[in-house]
């Protein structure tokens, strides 16, 4: 899928659904929308190439291999610009909108401070987005309209995988781009984040961290990503379900400036691909085991 204008997102996600689930995972691409509403590029004061700056492009592409491998896959069709799924659902700054946002409403969150709230102020390097203040009414129809049915549909998906398996790994799935690398802790390929140990079981990070390790990758933890609204939200080791989230550079696969693959693309994708029945099989076994053994 390429970046594209239209006059209306229908559907606004998809999920990839395997023909067998062969393990207790299910794999979410909030951030790699590239359709963009006609109205909403028309609101901004931002050439097209600067507002996708908040793009995980390639992302859902570079995990599709879950889903033969028998896991879903579950991905947004719009872009994160226009709606960050990975927020609260009214995480809103109120110095955006003409109007009086719902008392309800999370305004002095960190994310709403920079800029980044679910109706993003900014992208990029702190570039305002709009040229005005938008309507409340605006806000409140997006997260109505695309916010709560995909994770309505989320945790729908979440919830059948762990009846079927009395357990769910929810695999959060992220791009960073490299200059936002600025320190050897940064310097990184890949970034797991597990909210410091608390969103997942260690059994999960290891064998994710393991698995890229082996590949020759460098893999850090939790910094400068622990992971982000949907780790916190859907992540209760105790209840059996496990989210983590994994950010990779975008430097391995595409040319950051031209929003294009680039000759690494496949390696990482085939990696990916190489990794997965790998993680389903060390997760399975040691946190499902009869289920394993009745498989």
């Amino acid at each position: 899928m390429t970046a594209c204008l239209a006059d209306a997102i229908d559907p606004a996600f998809e999920v990839l659904a395997p023909v067998g689930t062969a393990a207790p995972f299910v794999f979410n691409s909030p951030h790699s929308g590239r359709i963009y509403p006609r109205s909403f590029v028309a609101q901004t004061r931002l050439d097209f190439a600067t507002l996708r700056r908040s793009e995980d492009t390639f992302v859902d592409e570079l995990f599709v291999h879950a889903v033969s491998e028998g896991a879903p896959l579950m991905r947004a069709l719009f872009p994160r610009s226009f709606l960050d799924l990975n927020r609260e659902p009214y995480e809103l700054d109120p110095r955006m909108f003409d109007g009086r946002l719902p008392p309800f409403a999370n305004t002095r969150s960190i994310r709403v401070s920079g800029g980044l709230g679910t109706i993003a102020r900014v992208v990029g390097d702190a570039q305002e987005i709009y040229p005005r203040r938008l309507a409340v009414s605006e806000a409140l129809e997006r997260i109505e309209t695309y916010y709560k049915p995909y994770h309505q549909a989320l945790r729908r998906l979440i919830g059948r995988v762990q009846r079927q398996w009395g357990l769910a790994v929810l695999v959060d799935c992220h791009s960073m781009p490299s200059a936002s690398n600025r320190d050897d802790a940064a310097r990184a390929d890949f970034v797991i984040g597990d909210r410091y140990g608390t969103s997942c079981s260690e059994i999960v990070t290891e064998a994710i961290e393991a698995g890229l390790t082996a590949r020759g990758y460098r893999v850090v933890r939790n910094k400068p990503y622990a992971g982000g609204y949907i780790t916190e939200h859907y992540g209760n080791p105790t209840a059996g379900l496990h989210a983590v989230q994994i950010e990779l550079n975008r430097s391995l696969y595409m040319d950051e400036a031209a929003y294009e693959r680039h000759a690494g693309f496949e390696q990482v994708r085939s990696d990916i691909a190489a990794l997965l029945p790998e993680l389903f099989a060390a997760v399975t076994d040691r946190l499902a085991p009869s289920r394993a053994a009745a498989e």
